[in-house]
């Protein structure tokens, strides 16, 4: 299928085009996974278990979301920073 013909029927919602995706090389950018090790006191992994119990997720996860809502925290404000 041609590019033109791609989007007309993107942009007019004629059909569905996953069908005509290769899907088979998605990729997602910055996404691929790299294993970490980090020491922490006992204190603070069972407090990390505590809030992951409570919350009902892995230790892992939990420390994975805090830290990308720390990540993303620190990303907004430099934003607001640099746009003020």
């Amino acid at each position: 299928m041609k590019a033109k013909a791609f989007d007309k029927n993107f942009d007019e919602n004629k059909q569905d085009i996953i069908d005509d995706l290769d899907l088979t090389t998605l990729q997602r950018p910055n996404q691929k996974q790299k294993r970490v090790n980090v020491d922490f006191p006992s204190w603070v992994i069972e407090s990390l278990d505590k809030e992951a119990s409570r919350v009902g997720v892995t230790r892992q996860s939990i420390i994975k979301l805090w830290l990308v809502e720390r990540l993303e925290e620190k990303a907004a404000n430099k934003a607001n920073v640099l746009g003020q």
